[in-house]
Formats: C-alpha cells, structure tokens, sequence
C-alpha cells in the first residue's frame, strides 16, 4: 500500500474502504462486516464513515470489524453540518467514538458547509485534538472559495484534507480546487471514484478493461489514482469490490490510454462550481 503524508505528519492510505449506506439494513449487516474484514485482510487499512451513514449504523458495522485491530486502522469519520457549533461538535464525536468502540478517530471532518460559523467548528476540532479524540481534522464538500475562507481562520492553516467528489465524469476541481490544494500539500481525498456505478458502461472504459483483462471500475480507479496527492474511497460493501479495488493499486495506465480517458471525459472548458451527490 502507497501512503501520502497529511500536513500534520500522519501517513494516510491513497486507497481506502468508503461506507456510504452500509448500515441501513439488518440483512446486509453480516456481509458488510465480511467484506470490510476482508479489505483489512488485504491491507485496505483506511476506513471512511460519517455519523450520516445509516444515522450511525455504518460506525455501528465498523465497530464490529476493528475491535481487536484498531491500531492498524486509519479511521475517519465526518460530523453533520447541523450539529457542527462547538459543543455540539464535541458531543457529536464523542456519539461516534462510542458507536465505533474506539477513544480517537485518526481524521474528523465537517462533513459540509452549513450555517453554523466555520470558527465554532474549528474550535472544537481544536479541543478534541487537545484531548487526544482527534488526530487530525479537516472538511468535506469545500469549493476553492471555502477553503480559502476557512484557511484564514484559527486553526484553519492545520487542515489536513478535503474530501471532495472526484472521478472522471466530475473533473472540474482540476481547474482550480486541486492546484489550489496541492500548493499547500493538502490531499484530496476523492469519493464516488466511478460514480456510484455509472461509469461502468462507459464504451471507452470497456475497451481498456478489455484490452488489459480488468474491469470498466478498475481502470476507472487507476485513473484516480493515477492523480497526485489524490486519496481515493470507493464504497466497499461486497467482497468481490474489495477484490477489484485492490488490485487497480497495481494497474498503471499508459500515456496513450491516459490520453484516450483525456478525450473520452475531458476537462470541463472553464471553472465550474464544485459537484456533490
């Protein structure tokens, strides 16, 4: 496993296990818990969640999978926007550090942009860091604009990342919220790398996945991580993803197919506000 090094001197994963709706249903529970052990097994050691997935549920499932191996894990969680004012980002963590049976997260983001000040959310970013609940804090979903906002406040210069969405459909942060990041040595951290599934039927990615006999999502994700100083977390919710996932680590994409994905999905002509799902 390649790792980056956050600008608080921690070393992050530039592959990881997203959650995104694990969590939701009592049927899957056991299989989600397969399937994370599994990547763990392989040495998927970075595991994203938010208190908004499954309200809880997907931390619940995570609790399950690193209880006697929390020290290898780099965990990140992300708090709602709505609950992001000083004590209630405080009290917030605390609710995840007990759904997850752990006493620090590795990384807390804000989750989004709310209406709560910026400056109470670093505040308590700041407090839990001090208390040793967080290693590192950072934010999710800030266009160029927040970032520059947020970087100007108190604490803001000991942001370590933004997640943001990014793949080959979603380009648009290479015009401006990607260099901007990348100047201060602040990854990216990309979810939804082939676009919750839809790019798998792509002509273009088919004809690579052919030619190298991997899968359209494969070379999907090689094309993001081909990207430097880009950390990417695919939802990783059945075994045979985790497999697929894993293996585009070791898939280089040449000149000549980068620049086919180039004039496949191109950069958008100028800049565009930042996309979400």
């Amino acid at each position: 496993m390649r790792n980056l090094k956050l600008p608080s001197g921690q070393l992050i994963p530039i592959l990881g296990m997203g959650t995104w709706r694990m969590g939701e249903s009592p049927r899957n529970h056991q299989s989600e818990i397969d399937a994370l052990r599994y990547g763990l097994d392989l040495g998927l050691s970075l595991i994203d969640t938010a208190e908004m997935y499954g309200e809880g549920g997907a931390e619940e499932v995570i609790s399950q999978v690193i209880a006697s191996r929390r020290a290898s894990v780099f965990l990140v969680s992300k708090v709602y926007p709505h609950n992001a004012s000083k004590q209630g980002t405080i009290a917030a963590c605390e609710r995840s550090l007990k759904r997850l049976k752990t006493d620090y997260l590795d990384l807390y983001l804000l989750h989004w942009r709310g209406s709560i000040p910026l400056a109470e959310t670093l505040e308590a970013f700041q407090t839990l860091q001090q208390a040793g609940k967080i290693r590192s804090y950072g934010v999710s979903n800030f266009d160029v604009e927040d970032m520059e906002e947020v970087s100007q406040l108190k604490g803001g210069k000991e942001i370590v990342t933004n997640q943001v969405l990014y793949n080959l459909t979603r380009r648009g942060i290479e015009w401006n919220l990607l260099p901007w990041c990348r100047e201060r040595n602040i990854p990216i951290m990309a979810y939804s790398p082939i676009e919750q599934g839809r790019l798998l039927n792509n002509r273009t990615l088919k004809t690579i996945a052919q030619q190298r006999q991997v899968t359209p999502a494969q070379v999907a994700l090689a094309w993001v991580l081909h990207q430097d100083n880009v950390i990417v977390i695919p939802k990783s919710s059945q075994i045979d993803h985790i497999e697929q996932n894993y293996a585009a680590l070791n898939l280089k994409l040449s000149a000549d197919e980068l620049a086919t994905l180039d004039a496949a999905f191109p950069l958008p002509s100028k800049p565009v506000p930042l996309e979400t799902l």
